[in-house]
């Protein structure tokens, strides 16, 4: 008889039991691998956003280091050597420009110049100073959405820098959006107001140039000092966009960086 009760109190789930349990553990997963899902998106957008901050603040400050280097070596440098035969181991003035470099007739920045512009900018400084080589023309210039890098020799018959520059072009920043279109500056400004003031392009480059009244002023307010020989501090924005858009909210992401270079060697 104690046998008997011993067996009927030991009987295990029954089926309905086992389909609940199992129901409920499917939901459990299958809510676990929602949240996964939604933690590797985000993880892959943050990734994307951070190695477009990473590229462009590089940028950035290789843009700031090549301003600070410009117009260096000086020619006053050379005074010792009057035998020295080639302008191209000197730089004559922080920024190249065009048109009117070769006939050494520098333009008005924001009228006349091609370069230096709000997408345009060619530095005149000696890269690698532990060489004999002498000066380089390092460009860049905003190509669509690609920041395009060159470096050339400054030329010893002092040829055109825009022209000597062309074919050394490479990208540099990709996803740079400061030249974006009306459309496309309207589709940013629903996701970031600030970003491009009365809707309009934003200048990769903006010039401040030497003033003889006081602390150096925005190239096109400094009248007669508005000219590249003059330039003494380049402003630099670069706004970057990441590749894809937010995997959750699926908007466009986008950063801006500022950054500011100053000529230890203006006004030659």
């Amino acid at each position: 008889m104690k046998r008997a009760l011993q067996k009927r109190s030991e009987k295990g789930f029954s089926l309905i039991e086992m389909m609940i349990a199992a129901v409920i553990f499917i939901l459990l997963c299958g809510a676990a691998f929602a949240l996964l899902s939604v933690a590797q998106q985000r993880y892959q957008t943050e990734s994307q956003v951070l190695n477009s901050f990473q590229e462009a603040r590089f940028g950035l400050d290789d843009i700031i280091r090549d301003v600070n280097g410009s117009a260096y070596p000086a020619k006053n440098l050379f005074a010792f050597n009057p035998n020295l035969p080639f302008k191209n181991f000197y730089a004559i003035t922080p920024l190249a420009w065009d048109p009117g470099y070769v006939a050494n007739s520098p333009c008005i920045i924001g009228t006349t110049c091609t370069t230096p512009a709000d997408f345009d900018l060619i530095i005149e400084r000696d890269v690698d100073y532990w060489n004999t080589d002498g000066v380089e023309w390092v460009r860049y210039q905003l190509q669509g959405t690609t920041l395009s890098r060159a470096a050339v020799q400054k030329s010893a018959t002092l040829g055109d820098p825009t022209s000597d520059t062309n074919p050394a072009f490479v990208p540099y920043v990709q996803n740079v959006m400061n030249n974006a279109s009306s459309a496309q500056i309207t589709q940013f400004q629903t996701v970031y107001p600030q970003m491009f003031p009365g809707g309009n392009p934003v200048p990769v480059f903006s010039y401040f140039c030497y003033s003889p009244f006081g602390p150096p002023l925005p190239c096109p307010a400094a009248g007669s000092y508005n000219s590249p020989l003059n330039v003494t501090d380049v402003e630099i924005t670069l706004i970057v966009m990441a590749p894809t858009k937010d995997a959750q909210t699926g908007q466009l992401r986008l950063i801006e960086l500022h950054g500011r270079g100053h000529s230890l060697n203006p006004v030659q």
